[in-house]
């Protein structure tokens, strides 16, 4: 497999209005989800694994009680690239968003 890409500044900032929730804090797109309850934001958290384990691409991520703060960005690419817009989507749907 290829080593994925970084986006450019201007690719990234072009991409950005897909994911409207998301925005880039230190180099890596952010969102924080809130859900109604602790099981409902686990849930997510779940579906969102299997997203992620299919990509082969995981999130950085935290959760406390109802919230979700999650963090990507492709490590070996040193930036954000496709795979971590693709996921971001991916976990907006799964949010219901």
């Amino acid at each position: 497999m290829s080593r994925p890409k970084s986006l450019s500044q201007t690719e990234l900032a072009a991409a950005l209005p897909s994911i409207p929730s998301w925005t880039v804090v230190g180099g890596k797109l952010h969102r924080v989800f809130r859900f109604p309850d602790f099981s409902a934001a686990f849930g997510f958290m779940v579906r969102s694994a299997l997203a992620a384990e299919k990509l082969d691409h995981h999130p950085d991520w935290s959760n406390v009680y109802d919230r979700v703060e999650v963090d990507l960005a492709t490590h070996d690419a040193g930036g954000i690239t496709q795979l971590d817009l693709e996921l971001a989507r991916e976990m907006d749907r799964l949010a219901g968003r």
